[in-house]
């Protein structure tokens, strides 16, 4: 194989193949140089044998004719520029992430056992870091709000802006009101169960995506079930592993009060129900985060990180590299060596105003 500086030369092509045939010109010059090249030669022995000097003279075998030889493969050079050359190319192109984020709305999430707000306000912040923290080339994010049953906020989407809206519009508070009994169950075999119907939607709408699937649960607790393990299986099943965030602190905190049955105001407590948490993570093939206990930078890092990998490797996209470039950059090289055997300075004087006309005509057809 044939290889110059990366470039198999057998696989270049031409978009403008018209002009290649005005490379016959440089080509019969090319011939006649090297017929006034063998004539000069000739000269120059018979002259020697000829004529007598009283000091050793050294006459020179081309005179100027360098010059020209480098004029004339400056030309072919700047056809075959013109030419537009190009050869395939491949570019190594890194697959993106399809996260579905499974954020926790029960009742729980307004206690306010940690700094800076109730577990909600401190959810959001984290989604927040979460979503700066992704790349956005070939990313994209989901989100669903999950209590007794899951509501759906944000379809798969690349656009980061249509998530940051959303934080922003829940920033303050659960979608669910503390009026619905179902604001007071989490069930977060719902949000698994919504995820993966949301990943098979938009598998029919759009065609199967070549980006990892991964859920992240947000979530306080979950005491674990029979229920959750089915959702489980099935992920673990289809390759979508679930990494869970807890948030919330083991001391726990009170619940907003309610009234049951009997007309009393209740008030339970709820506490971080870590090693529930720990139980889906590891069975659903992901890992156990924890709010607070960990930087939020670092927790976002490594669930996209771990994302990234599970993604086919590499994809490599055939894309034309244009060579036209390496041959104006010869043409000027060739032309600035040939000035160099000049010796009439009337000459040099053209040949310089001939090449700033050759400069300015290339940088207005490649411009």
């Amino acid at each position: 194989m044939n290889v110059l500086s990366g470039i198999d030369i057998r696989q270049v092509t031409f978009a403008d193949q018209a002009y290649l045939w005005l490379l016959a010109a440089p080509a019969l010059l090319l011939v006649l140089w090297v017929l006034r090249l063998a004539i000069r030669r000739s000269d120059t022995q018979r002259l020697g044998r000829g004529r007598t000097f009283p000091v050793p003279q050294r006459l020179g075998m081309s005179g100027d004719l360098p010059f020209w030889l480098c004029l004339v493969l400056a030309t072919a050079s700047i056809i075959l520029a013109v030419s537009r050359p190009s050869v395939p190319g491949s570019e190594v192109r890194q697959n993106g992430l399809d996260l579905v984020v499974l954020q926790d709305g029960s009742a729980s999430m307004h206690v306010a056992d940690l700094a800076g707000g109730d577990r909600w306000q401190r959810s959001m912040r984290f989604l927040r870091v979460l979503a700066e923290s992704m790349s956005w080339q070939r990313d994209r994010v989901a989100l669903a709000v999950f209590a007794r049953v899951a509501a759906p906020q944000v379809r798969l989407t690349k656009d980061p802006n249509t998530l940051l809206f959303f934080l922003e519009h829940l920033g303050k508070g659960s979608p669910f009101p503390l009026t619905d009994d179902g604001t007071w169950d989490t069930n977060l075999e719902q949000g698994i169960h919504w995820g993966l119907r949301l990943i098979e939607r938009d598998q029919d709408m759009h065609g199967p995506s070549k980006n990892a699937k991964l859920f992240v649960a947000v979530t306080d607790g979950e005491v674990w079930s029979g229920v959750v393990a089915n959702e489980l299986k099935v992920a673990v099943e289809r390759k979508f592993p679930i990494f869970v965030v807890g948030v919330g602190s083991l001391g726990g905190g009170l619940m907003p009060a309610f009234v049951d049955e009997s007309g009393k105001e209740v008030v339970l407590r709820s506490k971080l129900e870590r090693e529930g948490l720990q139980q889906i993570a590891s069975v659903g093939g992901g890992k156990y985060f924890e709010l607070d206990r960990d930087p939020d930078r670092d927790i976002a890092n490594e669930i996209i990180e771990t994302g990234k990998r599970l993604a086919p490797t590499v994809e490599l996209t055939s894309q034309p590299r244009e060579l036209y470039w390496y041959f104006l950059c010869l043409a000027a090289i060739l032309g600035a060596v040939g000035l160099c055997f000049l010796q009439d300075r009337a000459d040099l004087v053209i040949q310089l105003i001939g090449a700033s006309v050759v400069a300015a005509v290339a940088l207005i057809t490649f411009g």
